[in-house]
């Protein structure tokens, strides 16, 4: 079966970092592409970064708001995704998910949360930043 499992969450501080983790199993990430996505309570799903070969191996895009403090990578020979969440704000808290897709949904160079019923979805791990 197809799954994925995500980790790293915490309770920090404003301005702290963390590094998120995507573990996958029943398929290989370098074979799909696998978004980032983010879901606070009482608000809408939100997509924040997705790399697959798209474009070019391990090709990575971002949501526009990210603005260079999150980043993800990917390394094949774990089969994990990561998220670097860097300078991290009060408005980052939610539960952030990872999820494999078909290819990366891009539109004028920037990432958008495009799900489908297919899509592999993990539990989620939640980022709470407060002081």
């Amino acid at each position: 079966q197809k799954q994925l499992v995500e980790s790293g969450g915490g309770f920090v501080k404003p301005g702290s970092s963390l590094r998120l983790s995507c573990a996958a199993s029943g398929f290989r990430v370098e074979d799909s592409g696998i978004g980032w996505l983010r879901q606070a309570p009482g608000q809408e799903r939100e997509g924040i970064a997705c790399i697959s070969n798209n474009d070019g191996p391990a090709t990575t895009y971002y949501a526009r708001f990210v603005k260079g403090r999150f980043t993800i990578s990917r390394d094949n020979a774990k089969n994990t995704v990561y998220l670097q969440l860097d300078t991290l704000k009060p408005a980052d808290t939610a539960v952030y998910y990872c999820v494999r897709e078909e290819l990366c949904s891009v539109w004028g160079g920037n990432y958008f949360l495009d799900l489908r019923p297919d899509d592999v979805w993990g539990q989620g791990t939640q980022v709470t930043v407060s002081s």
